[in-house]
């Protein structure tokens, strides 16, 4: 399995950039599958290589929600990192909730 790893580019020469994760881990990006990403952007990033730019939101959520799956696997809590989908819930694909609206089984 592949985790995508928020990264804040901080220097770009061609399609080649280095980059600094949440936790200060430096390391070079391949921009190829991207084009270029400016220094102070974000990409989320896949075995050393830029899949997409995101927002600073996006890379603070996502570096959250992978903090929290460490603490997770080292026996700690999640702490809040999973707290907006805790909030809405499970939903329905809009074919399937029309479905049950209308009494079909859907199971």
């Amino acid at each position: 399995m592949c985790v995508g790893v928020p990264m804040r580019i901080l220097s770009r020469e061609g399609l080649v950039a280095r980059a600094v994760d949440a936790e200060g881990r430096e390391e070079t990006l391949d921009l190829a599958l991207t084009g270029p990403i400016e220094p102070g952007e974000w990409a989320l990033t896949f075995l050393g290589a830029a899949r997409g730019a995101i927002s600073a939101e996006q890379a603070a959520r996502t570096s959250a929600a992978l903090a929290a799956l460490r603490s997770a696997m080292l026996g700690g809590g999640l702490g809040d990192a999973f707290a907006d989908l805790e909030a809405s819930g499970p939903s329905l694909p809009p074919h399937l909730a029309a479905a049950a609206a209308a009494g079909r089984d859907i199971a």
